[in-house]
C-alpha cells in the first residue's frame, strides 16, 4: 500500500468515516453493529484525544480509521493509572486484508507513545491483536467490569514496562455506556 497516507481526522470527516465504520461492522458477528454511535459519543466526552483519532487514505478515499480514548485501570486501593482504549479500528470492507488496520494501528501506537501515553486496552480478536504486541489483560493482573472471555481483553505496553506498577479494574468512561 504505497499510496497509503495516515492523518489525523478532521471534523469533515465525520460523515465519511461513519458509514465506514457502520460497513466495516456490518457482517461482523462479536458486534452491536453501533461502534459508529461510540464513536460520535466519544469524539463529545472529555475521553476524545483528536491527535488519536485516525483515518487512513487511499488515493484521496478514507479507507480506514482507528480511535484512541482515555480510560483508567483503578487498583484494588482506588488508585487510578492512566491508559488508553483502542475501540474502534475499522477499515472497508472492499479494502480488509490488505494490511490497513495493522499500519493504522501501527501508526497510533506510535503518535500515542510520542505523547508519552505509556499503554492500551482493548476487547477484540485473539488472534489479531498479539501481533502488534498485545497481551491477555489478565496476564498483568488487569481486569474488565463485565464478563467477556479471557482470551478477548487485552492490553500493549507501548514503553518499557508501561503497566508493570499497573494491575486492576478496566475504568471506562460513560459515553461506552450511554
Amino acid at each position: 500500500m504505497v499510496n497509503l497516507s495516515i492523518r489525523t481526522e478532521c471534523p469533515k470527516d465525520y460523515k465519511t468515516v461513519f458509514t465506514l465504520i457502520e460497513q466495516a461492522f456490518k457482517n461482523e458477528p462479536y458486534s452491536d453493529h453501533k461502534e459508529q454511535f461510540l464513536v460520535e459519543r466519544l469524539r463529545e466526552s472529555s475521553a476524545y484525544i483528536p491527535e488519536l483519532s485516525l483515518v487512513a487514505e487511499l488515493e484521496g478515499q478514507i479507507v480506514g480509521f482507528i480511535l484512541l480514548t482515555h480510560l483508567q485501570i483503578e487498583s484494588k486501593n482506588g488508585t487510578r493509572h492512566q491508559s488508553l482504549a483502542l475501540a474502534p479500528v475499522a477499515v472497508l470492507p472492499s479494502q480488509q486484508g490488505k494490511g490497513i488496520g495493522a499500519r493504522l494501528i501501527k501508526e497510533a501506537h506510535l503518535r500515542a507513545s510520542k505523547m508519552d501515553h505509556t499503554s492500551v486496552v482493548l476487547i477484540g480478536h485473539a488472534d489479531y491483536y498479539p501481533r502488534f504486541g498485545y497481551r491477555q489483560a489478565d496476564t498483568f493482573d488487569i481486569r474488565f467490569p463485565f464478563d467477556i472471555p479471557s482470551e478477548n481483553g487485552m492490553a500493549v505496553e507501548l514503553t518499557k514496562k508501561g503497566l508493570s506498577e499497573v494491575s486492576g479494574m478496566v475504568v471506562y468512561p460513560k459515553a461506552f455506556f450511554e
